[in-house]
């Protein structure tokens, strides 16, 4: 269960930038992320939303700026430091970034292998309790090729959840599926924020999925957090980029 006090940011980002060579990625960015909340992260590809999400989860050094996570600055610490801090937060890759070689079961005992567990039965104990909340029971065997894309989404997701962390990053979890499938997606990603207060922050270009799931919207632009609000205040909003981005989305 989550531990921080829900008025005090699980990630905070400060005056975040990130350039490639000459090309400026994020130019500022200030952020706030509180506990057992669903954020979801707009915006025209490019601007920077992925880039973001890899500074929250360390993947990334930002050339400017800070990153908090529970209150520790993780801005330029290396990787033995950041070990303990990433266990707060899981990421659910785009593709699934599932391991061919492995199947169901052996792809979601991964991260718990990484930590040290050994023991067969407390593996297979946290796997068939993830495997159930994702709706997979009975899965363990089958291989990833033998699995649908939702199918494959999901197992994603129970890898990203067994090691219990206070915050899951999804970096476009829609990606393919067919719109039955995304809402159930959907479901599960509300269903673990109300059931065990994880804190989602989606990645999506799908503007249903996120007027059905997000408690707050984060609107990306030109590398910087435009504007920020509730999905409601977004469909009321009159400021023209994001009145054509909801255009250009239900076109």
């Amino acid at each position: 269960m989550p531990s921080s006090s829900p008025d005090t940011p699980l990630i905070q980002v400060r005056n975040l930038h990130q350039n490639f060579d000459s090309h400026r990625v994020l130019q500022g960015v200030d952020v706030d992320i509180y506990p057992n909340e669903t954020v979801c992260l707009l915006g025209k590809s490019g601007g920077g939303k992925t880039v973001l999400i890899k500074h929250m989860i360390g993947l990334m050094q930002p050339s400017q700026g800070s990153i908090k996570i529970g209150g520790v600055d993780i801005s330029n610490m290396g990787e033995r430091e950041l070990a303990p801090i990433r266990k707060k937060i899981g990421m659910m890759f785009q593709n699934g970034a599932l391991f061919d070689s492995l199947n169901v079961a052996q792809n979601i005992a991964f991260p718990l292998r990484e930590e040290g567990i050994k023991d067969v039965d407390e593996l297979n104990q946290r796997v068939s309790e993830v495997l159930e909340i994702v709706n997979l029971s009975g899965q363990e065997e089958k291989m990833p090729s033998d699995l649908s894309g939702g199918m494959q989404k999901r197992v994603a997701l129970a890898r990203a959840i067994v090691v219990q962390p206070e915050c899951i990053c999804y970096d476009e979890p829609h990606a393919g599926l067919d719109p039955i499938t995304a809402e159930k997606i959907d479901n599960l990603i509300k269903q673990l924020q109300q059931e065990r207060g994880i804190t989602n922050i989606v990645i999506t270009h799908e503007l249903r999925s996120v007027f059905r799931i997000a408690d707050r919207i984060i609107f990306m632009k030109n590398g910087k957090a435009y504007w920020q609000g509730s999905p409601d205040e977004m469909k009321a909003s009159s400021d023209p980029t994001l009145s054509n981005f909801i255009a250009g989305s239900e076109s």
